[in-house]
């Protein structure tokens, strides 16, 4: 599809400089044509050297290629009112400021979001629904449970991949280490599954920030440039994010608040599986794995027992719920 795009933009800009070669001034117009493709595909390469063209590349070409030629026009109507230019004169101002448009606006990709974004998605300017873009990051994927919520339809809006998240996901599947190599798989098949479901829109984000080395600060930056929220579960990720002042939806949370709401005083039916980190404390644990400490129930380690709730302790990575024998 590049290779496409990048053709049709050679021959349309050898197009535009034969026809533009009066306001131009040189004389012959298959040389301006020649021009000014060459000086797209030129462009094209350096892009390619430096990462894959994208169509926000390609909008940066095109207006680098007119911004620098009109800047070159009106410095040569300055010239020419004080002494006529030659055309070795026009050919280097053309030169410069062209080459120096096309810098520009390769250094700074964000001046097109009111085009397109090289995701696909299209980014509207003030647009009030900040809740349309949900960027994903590599630990939600993983974990797996993103895939249950988008099939229960609570999750609306448009799931955004970045490409820098699918590269980490790779590399974690080509890990040498067991363990990571069968996360990163698993993340890709949970990426699989979401892609064949009909209860989400799956965008990927070729957007990239090469001058920002770490994943989590380009999954801000992206989020920010969307106007969008943050999908994890990463607990340092979502304090980060608050202080930037990014909105966040956190599994674990959501997981949490979905919990059943246990109140003391209320009675339980637990096995005893360890022994806990206090002297004499037992360990237990619910279907949906939340830590029961007994206090007094070290001794009943393997047995199942009914308990009594005495307090229950919410923390940023789940709930613990205290309790004692019944007596």
């Amino acid at each position: 599809m590049m290779k496409i795009i990048l053709i049709l933009l050679v021959l349309g800009l050898g197009a535009a400089g034969y026809f533009l070669n009066p306001a131009i001034g040189i004389q012959n117009k298959y040389i301006t044509s020649l021009i000014f493709s060459g000086a797209a595909f030129l462009a094209a390469v350096f892009a390619f050297l430096l990462n894959k063209l994208t169509r926000k590349k390609v909008l940066s070409l095109i207006a680098g290629l007119f911004t620098g030629k009109f800047i070159s026009l009106l410095v040569i109507e300055v010239i020419n009112g004080f002494t006529v230019s030659t055309g070795i004169v026009r050919m280097l101002s053309d030169t410069f400021f062209i080459t120096a448009a096309i810098v520009y606006f390769f250094q700074n990709p964000l001046s097109f979001k009111f085009f397109m974004s090289s995701s696909g998605v299209d980014i509207k300017k003030n647009n009030p629904d900040t809740s349309l873009y949900k960027v994903l990051d590599t630990s939600v994927i993983i974990d797996g449970r993103i895939a249950d919520i988008v099939e229960t339809r609570f999750l609306d809006g448009i799931l955004v991949i970045p490409q820098f998240v699918l590269m980490e996901l790779q590399q974690i599947a080509d890990s040498a280490e067991s363990i990571k190599r069968s996360r990163g798989r698993r993340g890709l098949d949970i990426l699989n599954k979401m892609k064949l479901s009909d209860n989400c829109v799956i965008k990927i984000s070729d957007t990239d920030f090469p001058e920002i080395p770490e994943v989590d600060s380009k999954l801000l930056e992206l989020t920010m440039s969307l106007n969008g929220m943050i999908v994890t579960n990463d607990f340092n990720l979502n304090k980060i994010a608050e202080l930037k002042g990014v909105k966040v939806l956190n599994i674990n949370e959501l997981t949490n608040a979905l919990k059943p709401v246990v109140l003391p005083g209320e009675e339980m039916n637990v096995t005893v599986i360890k022994e806990g980190k206090d002297p004499n404390q037992g360990i237990a644990y619910l279907d949906d794995g939340t830590m029961i400490v007994v206090d007094k129930g070290r001794s009943y380690i393997s047995q199942t027992i009914d308990v009594v709730v005495t307090s229950v302790f919410q923390t940023p990575a789940g709930r613990m719920i205290f309790t004692e024998p019944q007596k």
